[in-house]
């Protein structure tokens, strides 16, 4: 009999006996890893006595968990992954955008319904500083509900809602910071040691010094450097992204302890996948730039081995938004199941996806995508074309370098393409956080707008009006038949264009990311049965894509995804294939004029009879001219396998 089996029979054979028969059960399975972890950290020698407050927590924290969050867990281990289903399809939004608070929100589940979304992230709900909060990511409370967006109640009624339609929510877990006015931060003000030890607390700028040596600028533009002076306790903090959100000093065991706690506090609110914020920077260690350390994935696994024993239904998402070769890392090292984060995001498509609109071509993405390590069996991608942030350039210099380019130059090309420096180019889209010493910078924009919807509609072409358009559902449609879920931030799905209403906000005009975080046009989606506008084709194109994935089980991430190479530079082509008979190819053109491929690629693969293939989008069968497929301008294809 298997782990989930067991947990099954036992709990619903004895109630809640059995519920803590199963969470010692979980104990016993994880302890010795657990312990593992703990004193990698935290050398026996000096914090055995922590580890012994760690183990008589986690049963504490196990009686608070509530009783329909703990037969929902049981009910998940039987299931499996559930998280890696096909029928899974996100949005992202700031519910004050989208529906002004929580109760706006439950009355919007139909909308959501009819689209096909069943996974919501929401973001950051709970209380925060009332200026500038870094939307929401300075936290004053790990899960006290601001009241902007209404009450807890409010919140666990949105919740039992999600659960009765079988929607997910996720919600954020601010993990390597708080805000200034976060409780442990008030008392180290006041000089309280004890909370001044939860933060990097220095009295001069020796070892703040040290640090800055190898410590990059996350935002050199409005937080230069990585430390802030706070005169209430004549010391120097480490505030690595804004002078606001003091970085949390994990070498210490008794935050661990505490943020453990606050984990568990989220997690009982209902939420289904709790995203790990920042994860990469977790550990700090001089001589480093302090991302990406083996502590900060020991502390990461640390917190999945002490959530599984305790809400083993709650899943960890992975936001380590860094290089491709170290995305990979936080899904685990074990080969089969990880022992990090279930899921990640793919922040490696999203920037390979704008690299090859602008540049026309999918040679980049293809060598990069072909050289990244398979990940996990058992974890899963978040797919997207943008999210709440900026957009980086995490590309690989390596490969850069083999398509003859500088990657410096390329990367200048880049911003210059999606941040209106080039005349010729149809995007816009704003620059975020350029270092001048370096170089580098971020790009913001609505996904309508860096492809070019808002520029052609103000020139009133027709023909870049419906390039953008085919545009936005290409590459919705990439993320849709990728393996992992797909996310489309709100708003993206009806095509909302750049919100230029922030630069009149005095919290929020420095920061362009709020132009990419639009409110809500429900007046546009009340207009979108005319069914002739550019926002009502996204939609029900999209609509239609949703539903087109949720009927295919090849769509279930199962690491059955295959990248295929055409000779055509201009062509991405991957397929999604369950056994011999059941597969399904997507076949896209980057490029702004048609483009044609071997029909005998196709044959070979099997999608191919009598010259024949099937577009499971427009449901029709087509016949190739002269032996060639040919390929419209951004052109999305899935083509199923002939019988």
């Amino acid at each position: 009999m298997n782990q989930a089996a067991l947990h099954k029979l036992i709990a619903s054979q004895k109630g809640e006996q059995g519920l803590e028969e199963l969470f010692q059960l979980r104990l016993a399975t994880n302890l010795t890893l657990i312990k593992d972890l703990f004193f990698s950290l935290y050398p026996e020698e000096h914090f055995s006595e922590t580890f012994e407050k760690l183990l008589k927590k986690l049963p504490k924290l196990f009686k608070t968990r509530p009783e329909i969050l703990k037969q929902q867990d049981i009910a998940r281990l039987e299931k499996g992954n559930w998280y890696q289903s096909e029928k899974l399809v996100g949005t992202q939004l700031y519910v004050d955008h989208f529906s002004k608070d929580l109760n706006g929100l439950v009355e919007k589940l139909p909308y959501f319904e009819d689209l096909g979304i069943n996974f919501l992230h929401l973001m950051p709900l709970t209380t925060r500083p009332k200026g500038e909060n870094d939307g929401g990511y300075a936290v004053n409370s790990y899960d006290k509900i601001d009241k902007k967006y209404g009450t807890q109640k409010d919140f666990e009624k949105l919740t039992k809602q999600l659960r009765e339609k079988e929607m997910y929510v996720m919600l954020d877990f601010v993990v390597n910071h708080t805000s200034n006015e976060y409780p442990w931060a008030k008392k180290a003000m006041a000089g309280n040691k004890k909370y001044q030890e939860y933060y990097y607390t220095y009295t001069d700028r020796k070892i703040p010094d040290e640090f800055e040596k190898n410590l990059p600028e996350i935002f050199p533009q409005t937080a230069p450097g990585n430390y802030t002076f706070v005169p209430e306790m004549n010391k120097w903090v480490m505030t690595c992204f804004n002078s606001y959100q003091w970085d949390l000093n994990y070498t210490n065991p008794e935050v661990f302890l505490e943020m453990l706690t606050n984990l568990v506090k989220l997690a009982n609110l209902g939420v289904d996948v709790v995203r790990f914020d920042a994860l990469a920077f977790l550990w700090k260690k001089m001589g480093t730039i302090s991302q990406n350390l083996p502590e900060a994935h020991m502390l990461t696994s640390l917190f999945r081995m002490c959530l599984q024993v305790i809400a083993p239904g709650t899943i960890l998402l992975a936001e380590a938004i860094v290089a491709p070769t170290n995305i990979i890392k936080y899904f685990g090292e074990n080969s089969r199941t990880g022992n990090e984060c279930e899921l990640a995001y793919n922040a490696s498509l999203m920037a390979l996806l704008w690299n090859a609109i602008a540049t026309k071509e999918t040679l980049l993405l293809h060598k990069s995508i072909t050289n990244i390590p398979q990940k996990p069996k058992d974890g899963t991608w978040i797919n997207y074309i943008r999210c709440h942030d900026d957009i980086g350039l995490g590309l690989d210099d390596r490969f850069i370098h083999e398509m003859g380019w500088n990657p410096q130059e390329h990367r200048k090309f880049l911003l210059n393409y999606y941040c209106q420096k080039l005349a010729w180019s149809p995007a816009k889209g704003m620059l975020f956080m350029y270092n001048p010493k370096t170089g580098d910078g971020r790009i913001t924009g609505s996904a309508a707008s860096l492809l070019g919807l808002e520029k052609a509609l103000e020139e009133n072409d027709t023909a870049l009006i419906d390039e953008a358009v085919a545009k936005i559902i290409m590459l919705h449609g990439i993320v849709l038949a990728f393996g992992g879920i797909p996310l489309i931030y709100a708003g993206d799905e009806i095509a909302t264009l750049n919100d230029y209403s922030f630069l009149k906000n005095k919290t929020k005009k420095e920061d362009s990311r709020w132009v990419n975080r639009p409110y809500h046009d429900w007046g546009g989606v009340s207009n979108l049965k005319s069914k002739k506008t550019p926002q009502s084709k996204v939609f029900f194109t999209l609509k239609k894509l949703i539903a087109l994935r949720k009927q295919l089980s090849v769509f279930a991430d199962a690491n059955n995804l295959f990248l295929h190479q055409t000779n055509n530079k201009h062509i991405l082509v991957f397929e999604r294939k369950k056994g011999e008979s059941n597969g399904v190819l997507v076949i896209c053109n980057f490029n702004t004029t048609a483009e044609v491929i071997d029909g005998s690629f196709l044959a070979k693969l099997g999608y191919l009879k009598n010259q024949e293939f099937k577009d499971l989008i427009t449901a029709k069968k087509t016949k190739l001219n002269s032996g060639f497929l040919e390929i419209e301008p951004y052109q999305l294809l899935w083509v199923r396998k002939m019988s």
